[in-house]
């Protein structure tokens, strides 16, 4: 499968267990701008259109809410911090890297980005801690790999990594940690 049936898979989910959470998330219904991206990344993009203004849809583990692309590209100009450099994709680093693309923000400064550096792991999906102005390691290889195991936590209320998907009673999604 590739990204857009695991996106839907995550809306389906979102529409029947945490309604509130789908309530904020828009579809894309202008036509994207041809983007030096990844396919998947592009694909998922040409339908996906962010959240209401100043909402936030903790779809991605552990409160990561997705972004837009136009949104995207705005948020990697205010973060990149660091010259480009020939470390490889997925290769730790501190600093924000000018070959990361923001696909989600938790509200705090912490991103969750595509690494579009070249290498073996282009696509991967990393975490950039702002206050420790770094990044570890991959989180995902790619962006379908993360909706597949986002979509797959939530159908069967399992973990992603060290998170567990939770729902309050105003029907918003959460990740428990543990």
């Amino acid at each position: 499968m590739g990204v857009i049936e695991h996106w839907n898979r995550v809306l389906a989910w979102l529409a029947e267990h945490a309604p509130a959470t789908r309530a904020v998330l828009r579809p894309r219904y202008d036509a994207l701008p041809e983007l030096r991206v990844p396919l998947d990344l592009q694909m998922w993009w040409s339908v996906y259109g962010g959240t209401e203004e100043g909402l936030y849809a903790e779809i991605l583990p552990p409160f990561y809410t997705p972004l837009d692309a136009d949104r995207a590209f705005v948020l990697r100009d205010t973060h990149t911090s660091k010259r480009a450099d020939a470390s490889e994709a997925g290769s730790p680093t501190s600093g924000f890297h000018p070959a990361w693309l923001p696909i989600a923000f938790d509200g705090t400064g912490d991103v969750l980005a595509v690494d579009l550096r070249p290498g073996v792991l282009r696509g991967c999906v990393v975490e950039w801690d702002q206050e420790r102005n770094e990044m570890i390691k991959p989180e995902w290889t790619s962006v379908v790999e993360m909706f597949d195991q986002v979509a797959t936590a939530l159908e069967t209320r399992s973990a992603v990594g060290h998170c567990f998907p939770e729902v309050n009673t105003a029907g918003e999604l959460g990740w428990r940690t543990s």
